[in-house]
Order: structure tokens, then C-alpha cells, then sequence
């Protein structure tokens, strides 16, 4: 064991550090070696062996981890500076043999003293940084994010934001389903597009800017337009589902997958200066289902497409992103997502307007009596609207 000078007392008040070689060679003769960096900056590495334990974290959960006080504890931070004050708390806490490791971990790396791998990996620890830092989300809701699988039904206007945004937070793996190519017209609201990818398959498009914008992430381009016969298939597996179509036969075939399959559905529409959100859950007893708010699909006079009546082309981001939000507080377990309520924003007004959007008893689609008699029904349902 490499001992302190003689003249210098191991423990005295004066001598608060140790280098980090020493600090190595007390670690493994049963010194704690306790790195008390946050959470997020140990999330790309740490020296091997450490417990990690915020500084300000220290004085509520210290006796638990080491419950006798006169164990050697030796406090490394990121430079050295975090771990004095951290000597200082644990002395004051009855551990006097506490030692704070000159020049923190950048020097023990320097010095080639063992690392063991973090949670993350050092890019995803930079690149979701911002993440880390929030304590609803941190290291462990970053994994789960990783984890996790999102499936977006179309590549548009609604599926454009949020598959950019899904992907920049970390969301392990999309799935882009649309059968339709880029047309220049779409590149006025249709944001994940480019003016040389025009002729393009939309999800091979997206899947190039999604690569492009956080290659970790998982992109599989599914060129098929969700109908009767496929629409278990394609969404199968998904953790949420994102519904960015256009048309009401594909809202319905996808309602009535979400019951069955049992997976969150997001909900977004756009006309004209209007657009509205919500989330149907079918594993909350209290969630609606799309039936609920439209129990039969309305004519296409009355629903008329975007290429028909047309739509400020900033809208579809507003309503792709408050889709994207909803998804990624479903997939990380926090807030209250829309369930039983419809988010309506009025882009010319600049106003935001919920309405209450309670489970219908009666609704052919979730109600007691419903009864599901396949797939090709339901296409034929709104065939005949």
C-alpha cells in the first residue's frame, strides 16, 4: 500500500487529498471509493469500483451505503473541487477518514487508473445531456427511452416533426409507415423532407434526415398504406402509435388495432388554422377510444383533405410536436398525458382549448356492446360514408 508522507497524518485536517493512484491502491484495500459527480456525468463513465452518489445526495443516503463511520471514504468528482466540499459533508457526518482524489476523475483517466462503462455511453451522455439533468427523465428514463419502440403512421405533415424529434430524443427505434412519395407541395409543412429528395418514397426520405440527425437510432421505412389486411402487422410490438394519417379509414383501422392490441394511440388532425390532439389509452379503464369523438366517419365533403381545403403549412409542426410530447411522456411514465381530453389549437386566434372527451358507454368502437366483426367491416364502414 502506497501510505502517505510520514510527517503528513493520514486523516489530519490539513490533508485532504490523496492522489488518484494512491486513491486506487486504498480502493482496493477496502477504501469506498464514492464518486459524487450527478447522475448524468457519471452516465458516461466512472472510475471502476465507485458508488455513485450525488454530492447533495450525500448527507440523506451516506449511513446506508457505508453504516460504519470509521471506513476510509475517498471522494472523487469531475476536477477536484465538488469532492473537497463532499470531504467536508462527510466529516462533519462522523467519517473522519474521508479524503477527497486530486484532480478528480478527468486525472484518473489521464493517468490510465481503470473506468468501467456508465448507463450510457459517452455520446449518448453528451448528446442527451439536457435529458440526464431532469429528474423526471434522467439516466434510467434516457434507457427507457432507448428501448423503446414508436411506430408513425405516416411520413407528412404530422409524422414530419414528430419522427424528428422522436428520434433526437433517443427513442431506440421508429417505425415510418407510408405508402407515398415527396411531392415539392409537401416541402412547404412537411419539414423532414428535402427539394432533391422530390420523387423520393416518404420514409426512405425520412429515414435519410433521421439517420442523419442521430445515427443511433433504430429507422425501419415501411412503404404500405395501412388497410384491412395489414394493419395488425405493421403495428404489432409498438410501445405508442402515432396516428399522422390523412384519410378516416386508417384513423379507424388503427382505433380499432389500439383495443385490440392494447397499445396508446396519439392522435393528431390538421384543416386549415385548426388542429387538435389527444391520446386514446385502452389499458386506462377511463380512456376513450377515436370512436368515442367519432362514432361514424363523416363524408369527404365534410372532412375535406389538406390538398383540398388546404392548411397553414406551420400547423402540422405544432400538432407533430404536441403528438411527439404525448409519446414520450407515455413512454417515460410522467405528467398526464391527454386521455379523456382534446387539445384544440386555433392558430389564428393563438389560443389553445381543451375539451373534455370522456368514454362514450355506447360507442361501437369501446362501448359495452360493441362488437368487433373484423377488420374488412370496418374498411367497408367508412367505404360507404
Amino acid at each position: 500500500m502506497n501510505a502517505l508522507p510520514d510527517s503528513v497524518p493520514p486523516f489530519a485536517a490539513d490533508s485532504r487529498e490523496i492522489d488518484p493512484a494512491q486513491a486506487l491502491s486504498h480502493q482496493r484495500d477496502g477504501a469506498l471509493l464514492l464518486d459524487v459527480r450527478e447522475d448524468d456525468e457519471r452516465a458516461a463513465g466512472l472510475p471502476a469500483g465507485a458508488v455513485g452518489l450525488a454530492r447533495g445526495e450525500i448527507q440523506a443516503r451516506i449511513a446506508a451505503i457505508a453504516p460504519e463511520r470509521d471506513r476510509e471514504i475517498l471522494a472523487i468528482c469531475a476536477s477536484g473541487r465538488r469532492s473537497l466540499l463532499a470531504v467536508e459533508t462527510l466529516r462533519g457526518l462522523g467519517y473522519a477518514r474521508s479524503l477527497s482524489v486530486r484532480g478528480g476523475f478527468a486525472r484518473w483517466k489521464q493517468e490510465g487508473l481503470p473506468v468501467e462503462q456508465g448507463a450510457l455511453d459517452a455520446d449518448s451522455a453528451e448528446r442527451y445531456a439536457r435529458h440526464l439533468v431532469l429528474p423526471e427523465v434522467g439516466v434510467a428514463g434516457q434507457q427507457r427511452l432507448a428501448q423503446a419502440r414508436v411506430a408513425l403512421i405516416g411520413a407528412g405533415g404530422l409524422g414530419a416533426p414528430a419522427s424528428l424529434y422522436l428520434a433526437a430524443a433517443g427513442v431506440g427505434r421508429l417505425t415510418l409507415i407510408d405508402d407515398d412519395r415527396v411531392e415539392r407541395s409537401n416541402l412547404q409543412r412537411q419539414v423532414v423532407h428535402a427539394d432533391a429528395r422530390v420523387g423520393m418514397p416518404k420514409t426512405e426520405s425520412a429515414k435519410l434526415a433521421l439517420n442523419a440527425l442521430n445515427p443511433g437510432v433504430r429507422i425501419e421505412a415501411i412503404a404500405e398504406r395501412v388497410d384491412a389486411s395489414n394493419v395488425e402487422r405493421l403495428v404489432r410490438g409498438h410501445d405508442v402509435v402515432i396516428d399522422g394519417a390523412d384519410n378516416f379509414p386508417v384513423r379507424y383501422l388503427l382505433s380499432a388495432a389500439s383495443l385490440r392490441l392494447k397499445f396508446p394511440l396519439v392522435y393528431g388532425a390538421v384543416h386549415r388554422f385548426s388542429g387538435q390532439v389527444s391520446v386514446f389509452d385502452p389499458r386506462r379503464a377511463d380512456s376513450p377510444c377515436y370512436r368515442c369523438l367519432f362514432p361514424q366517419p363523416p363524408s369527404a365533403e365534410d372532412a375535406p383533405n389538406c390538398s383540398e381545403a388546404g392548411v397553414l403549412g406551420v400547423l402540422p409542426g405544432i400538432v407533430g410536436l404536441l403528438q411527439a410530447s404525448e409519446a414520450l411522456k407515455l413512454l417515460l411514465g410522467i405528467g398526464q398525458p391527454l386521455v379523456g381530453r382534446l387539445l384544440c389549437h386555433d392558430a389564428l386566434a393563438g389560443s389553445f382549448r381543451e375539451l373534455r372527451l370522456p368514454r362514450d358507454p355506447d360507442c361501437p368502437g369501446c362501448g359495452a356492446n360493441a362488437v368487433f366483426a373484423g377488420y374488412e367491416d370496418i374498411a367497408r364502414i367508412c367505404a360507404s360514408s
